[in-house]
């Protein structure tokens, strides 16, 4: 077993962190204090990052995108999830890997401009009252005359605000099974303007300032058959083939902001001086040092393995749900620790501390909760004994 990073990986490490500190660091007051990512600012970072080549670098390098193996593309976010999300996600974007699925015309149209730049999508799953249930969701796709009429609403939807188009999941009709019917479910992609479609604003939360979330609004809004990602009817079989590496992102992004969070208690301990002597020389900080380091090497370790068994093809649910849980519960508990460590000071805006506190709440809901991993992992170990 190899665990030391080949060249390739240590140049992505230090290039994505070197674009980190230099042009994405220095925005960060700003979006804090603003709860706003200037589009004059976007479309700058943006230009940087594709000029450094770090745009898209999740995606095939067939389709033109930077061909990253899971376990250098994890490296990768890891280095990004140091700053907020409206910083790297918006600048510095990795096109949603569901893309994958255009076929034909929609390459042309979605999946290329996406990987270059050229347009940026949004992906609609949320509901208000289905949330992780997504075969609850009551927005409907039905045929009619060879369109699809969609009615409905979505939201928590993220970036929507400047999305050139969504990828839309809707309810398409009912199938019988042996626990009663069940919600026929499509994607389909849908370009911003379309009539019908209203992008409306979201919510104000307390994680990701800047990382704004929307509303999406259909009434009777009519999209041809061509619209469809994949199959119809056929929208779990493209969710469920596409988007799980999507927990890995979370997890590495997380692994990140708890580094960053690791490296200033450590400093403040080693800095900070009271009754005569550093604080990380007292037992109470020094330990806790100590566990908020063991927590951050076994969730990288556990993320790291996940994302070599995807390369290899052998990832499962299980190997994703228990990455994800455990670098988004660690990352609470670091960026806690670390404030703890800061005392007063910790929760000053001088310092990122009391922003990484407040995004990591968000962590253990989106992408699926803690719950639900929680399910994924307690049945994958139950089902094979009849459980």
């Amino acid at each position: 077993m190899e665990f030391a990073l080949n060249e390739e990986q240590q140049l992505i490490v230090k290039t994505t962190g070197e674009f980190v500190r230099r042009e994405l660091y220095p925005h960060e007051a700003e979006v804090e204090e603003s709860g706003h990512l200037r589009e004059p600012l976007r479309r700058e970072l943006k230009a940087k990052a594709i000029d450094a080549g770090l745009y898209a670098a999740n995606m095939p390098a067939e389709v033109g995108g930077g061909g990253l193996d899971p376990v250098s593309w994890m490296l990768y976010e890891k280095e990004l999830g140091r700053t907020s999300y409206a910083l790297h996600y918006s600048c510095v974007a990795r096109p949603s890997n569901i893309l994958l699925a255009c076929e034909g015309e929609q390459r042309e149209r979605y999946l290329l401009p996406a990987v270059r730049g050229e347009r940026t999508e949004c992906l609609a799953m949320t509901e208000p009252g289905a949330g992780s249930d997504l075969r609850g969701m009551k927005t409907t796709a039905v045929l009619k005359g060879g369109d699809l009429v969609l009615n409905g609403t979505k939201h928590f939807i993220s970036h929507a605000d400047h999305a050139d188009f969504v990828i839309l999941f809707a309810a398409s009709g009912q199938e019988s099974t042996p626990r009663g019917s069940r919600r026929l479910i499509t994607a389909l992609l849908v370009d911003m303007g379309t009539p019908g479609f209203e992008v409306l604003p979201g919510y104000r939360n307390v994680s990701h300032r800047g990382y704004t979330n929307s509303i999406l609004k259909f009434t009777d809004c009519r999209v041809p058959k061509s619209a469809v990602l994949g199959e119809l009817h056929k929208g779990f079989d493209v969710a469920n083939t596409w988007l799980g590496a999507t927990r890995l992102q979370v997890a590495a992004n997380c692994l990140g902001r708890a580094e960053r969070a690791l490296e200033h208690a450590k400093q403040w301990a080693v800095d900070r001086v009271q009754f005569g002597q550093s604080i990380g020389k007292f037992q109470g900080v020094a330990f806790k040092l100590a566990d908020m380091a063991v927590e951050l090497r076994a969730a990288e370790l556990l993320t790291l393995e996940a994302a070599w068994k995807l390369g290899q093809g052998t990832a499962t649910d299980l190997d994703l749900s228990v990455a994800k849980l455990k670098a988004t519960e660690m990352l609470a508990m670091v960026a806690d620790e670390a404030l703890q460590i800061h005392g007063g000071m910790g929760l000053m805006s001088e310092l990122p501390l009391e922003r990484i506190w407040r995004d990591a709440r968000i962590e253990r809901i989106w992408d699926g909760t803690s719950e639900v991993q929680r399910h994924i992992i307690s049945r994958a170990l139950l089902r094979p004994l009849g459980g």
